[in-house]
């Protein structure tokens, strides 16, 4: 017998959520993601004392407040990992050798920064790399405020750490003791050396001065439909420099904006 559920749910409301989350992020949901959808925002239904989807949906239509970014954080996927897609910092660590330095140092943004564990794998791979050379910034944002707080804080448990070896642990991360026993966190050293921001791809005006020479972007552009990551690219484009790399996911090509973007090496492009 199936469960019935605690709030009602149309596929009206389903519409109106696609249409919200798609003119707020940028993001495109699937007619598949019913069930993802219901039970992450029954959880604001909750929160909010609002006792159907559609009475929810207005009310937060109705002003442009914090819950708009509630809203956001639940709909959000956030899946990530120390050193994903390891061909990648192989790749940065090898440019970084042997490239020539830029004038004031190598600036570089990681656009979906999620729970930190990226941006903290692109430090780790600059400051091995550049050694007494070293001279880096790091901007790393996202779109969900609370993901951007845990990764701020670059604390983790040790038993959910795969591909940082005993070496960069014993660098990189101070081991918890006491009543935080079995967690890590990213040294402060370390920490200070990325400014956290929180960044909508496809809504904000970015604030950004002075262009990037290493950008990554990486299993974002497939939650976007073409149009959307068209004007995405440009963007990214706009704030970078000519030859600069742009590091992307694995199920991700535009190898069809070859105006912008021509294909470097294995889901790496060089900026036009």
């Amino acid at each position: 017998m199936t469960q019935a559920k605690e709030f009602a749910w149309t596929s009206a409301d389903f519409d109106r959520v696609q249409s919200l989350i798609y003119k707020r992020a940028g993001i495109s949901l699937h007619d598949g993601k019913h069930a993802m959808v219901y039970s992450r925002l029954s959880r604001r239904l909750r929160e909010t004392g609002h006792r159907s989807f559609s009475e929810y949906l207005s009310w937060l239509e109705s002003g442009d407040g914090p819950e708009w970014q509630e809203f956001v954080n639940a709909l959000t996927t956030n899946l990530t990992s120390f050193f994903r897609e390891h061909h990648h910092f192989d790749m940065l660590s090898a440019h970084l050798r042997s490239a020539h330095a830029p004038k004031g140092g190598w600036r570089l943004w990681c656009s979906a920064s999620s729970t930190g564990e990226e941006p903290y794998s692109i430090v780790m791979t600059a400051v091995e790399s550049l050694g007494s050379r070293e001279g880096f910034s790091l901007a790393a944002s996202d779109i969900d405020s609370r993901v951007l707080d845990t990764a701020q804080r670059g604390v983790y448990r040790m038993d959910g750490i795969k591909g940082v070896s005993d070496e960069r642990l014993r660098k990189f991360f101070l081991r918890g003791k006491g009543a935080n026993e079995g967690l890590i966190q990213v040294r402060p050293e370390f920490r200070q050396k990325i400014d956290f921001m929180q960044v909508n791809l496809v809504r904000d005006g970015w604030p950004f001065r002075d262009p990037f020479d290493i950008v990554f972007c990486r299993n974002v552009m497939i939650y976007f439909d073409g149009k959307t990551q068209r004007g995405v690219l440009e963007r990214i484009h706009a704030v970078m420099k000519p030859g600069g790399l742009l590091f992307v996911g694995h199920a991700e090509n535009f190898t069809d904006s070859k105006d912008l973007f021509v294909l470097k090496g294995k889901t790496v492009y060089e900026r036009r």
